[in-house]
């Protein structure tokens, strides 16, 4: 419970979060800085980021990345290329993933029965 103690929002961080979206392909969030007060504050910049989804075999893939521009119509100029960008890394996170896993699978020694005392068993021959 000592933890849950700890949980406070950060006043020094506070943003105002608007979501923009075509119904269609994604969306945008522009993140405005404010103060404790709720006005702007204008000595931190504004933050936009994009989500999207790709199918896969397992489903939809969610997909955030943060998006460059200083405007709401560069941030969703850029959309396109920051999208692909993070299907990219994406898709190499999974495979890294994927050849990690396999690496992890153990395979047992030549010549012995898995689950077994590795002796002869029921006297059956084999030419």
């Amino acid at each position: 419970m000592e933890q849950m103690q700890d949980i406070q929002m950060d006043l020094a961080q506070l943003c105002r979060e608007d979501i923009f979206t075509d119904s269609r392909v994604g969306s945008v969030r522009r993140l405005t800085p404010v103060t404790a007060d709720g006005d702007d504050d204008a000595s931190r910049p504004v933050q936009y980021f994009g989500s999207t989804q790709i199918m896969t075999p397992a489903g939809a893939l969610p997909l955030n990345f943060e998006l460059p521009g200083d405007s709401l119509q560069s941030a969703i100029e850029g959309f396109g290329d920051a999208a692909r960008e993070a299907v990219e890394r994406t898709m190499e996170e999974l495979k890294e993933m994927q050849r990690e896993a396999a690496s992890q699978i153990v395979v047992p020694k030549g010549g012995e029965v898995p689950g077994g005392f590795g002796g002869p068993g029921g006297g059956i021959q084999m030419p």
